[in-house]
């Protein structure tokens, strides 16, 4: 009886090999998926220029109570390194109804620059602008329930 218990597992072992149950599992097949990584950028706040205003074009405040607001001023820039500083003072706790633009024109070229507070603008109250050509200049100025101080200055090294 031992003998037929010998050729009974050996029997089992050989189907067992045969089968491949005593083989190690096969291999999972890894399949890799691209990831794409989401990144949000924080747009970088931009570089205000640092520097000081010497001799003064125009300095002046402005109230602008209405849309229909609108105030033309001229002067003369000998120098060509000089500056527009504006400080906006919004008069309305609603800031979508607080705005202010300022074109700036070279009489000689005819070339207009914009800048401005509020609407497509941004909400900044503190504007430092370096200009960089002499000539005759013209501001135009309009706004809407807002004070504003202009200066237009020669820069101080």
């Amino acid at each position: 009886m031992n003998y037929s218990i010998g050729i009974i597992f050996t029997l089992v072992l050989a189907v067992c090999l045969v089968a491949g149950c005593t083989s190690p599992p096969p291999t999972p097949v890894v399949t890799t998926v691209p990831t794409t990584v989401v990144t949000t950028a924080t747009p970088a706040p931009s570089p205000q220029p640092s520097f000081s205003l010497g001799y003064h074009y125009l300095e002046e405040s402005y109230s602008f109570q209405s849309e229909k607001d609108v105030v033309t001023r001229q002067f003369r820039v000998d120098n060509p390194s000089w500056a527009i500083e504006f400080d906006v003072l919004p008069l309305n706790d609603n800031l979508q109804y607080c705005w202010f633009v300022m074109n700036v024109t070279n009489l000689d070229s005819g070339h207009t620059e914009t800048y401005g507070y509020g609407r497509e603008n941004g909400y900044e109250l503190k504007h430092l602008i370096p200009m960089y050509n002499t000539g005759p200049y013209e501001i135009t100025m309009r706004g809407n329930r807002v004070k504003v101080d202009v200066t237009a200055a020669k820069r101080n090294p």
